[in-house]
């Protein structure tokens, strides 16, 4: 049996408002292995964004455990993780985060420079080799304001994976992007899942989500189901639709 990287034991979050309690996660137990390739899956306001902040660190549960590579995160002191989450996670944000005043290549070296991840002299050549496999090498010196919003998510995407973390997390990493561009994006990342990284995805976009062979879907705060496998569910949308021709 693998050694899990994520271990999440009766995770829960309430978030005290005006109105009272808000119960944002009610218990959650789920574990993590090298080599997964994960689609949280579910409606605005199940949790999912705030379950992804959980995993990494970046804010802490009213209850509950998780550990990731043997390291109880919640009672590490907030100090002592910062740069272990930049080893250790990739996060793809939502709405990119770039620093504005540096160009496309140096937010990807920033993090690398922050975490002293490779030597010095090699930062820009790894940061422009993931421009270049992301398409975006001929914009490394320009600022994000002079970028689209597809091509500012794939600077983030490229920010994200800069220090080969162990686990990466994307918050819906293909919604500003073409077709073509999301293809990259996801045959990269399942690509880095074949090599062992666990790629935990939250995304609405079916065309990646179908070819995603572990799918949590939350609802209410609460993983639901688990562990749909892709070729299963792309086999039993194909005799739907030659069904519906048939009729």
């Amino acid at each position: 049996m693998p050694v899990p990287l994520i271990q999440v034991m009766n995770l829960t979050k309430t978030y005290e408002t005006p109105a009272g309690p808000l119960n944002v996660l009610r218990g959650i137990d789920l574990t993590i292995n090298p080599g997964d390739l994960v689609s949280l899956v579910g409606p605005s306001g199940a949790g999912k964004t705030t379950f992804l902040n959980m995993l990494s660190g970046i804010d802490s549960p009213t209850s509950g455990d998780v550990v990731v590579q043997g390291i109880d995160i919640i009672n590490t002191p907030r100090s002592k993780l910062t740069r272990w989450r930049g080893r250790t996670f990739g996060i793809i944000f939502q709405f990119f985060q770039l620093l504005p005043t540096l160009t496309v290549l140096q937010n990807v070296i920033a993090p690398m420079d922050f975490c002293d991840v490779y030597k010095p002299s090699e930062r820009r050549d790894k940061a422009m080799a993931l421009l270049d496999r992301l398409e975006i090498a001929n914009q490394a010196h320009k600022t994000p304001d002079m970028l689209s919003g597809g091509q500012q998510q794939r600077v983030a995407i490229a920010r994200a994976l800069a220090n080969d973390p162990a686990i990466i997390i994307g918050d819906e990493p293909t919604a500003n992007l073409d077709r073509m561009s999301a293809n990259i994006v996801f045959e990269m990342l399942a690509e880095m899942s074949h090599q062992g990284h666990a790629v935990i995805l939250v995304t609405h976009d079916r065309e990646v989500a179908r070819d995603i062979p572990r799918v949590l879907e939350m609802r209410d705060g609460l993983i639901e189901s688990s562990t749909v496998e892709a070729a299963a569910r792309r086999r039993t949308q194909e005799l739907q639709a030659l069904k519906a021709r048939s009729l």
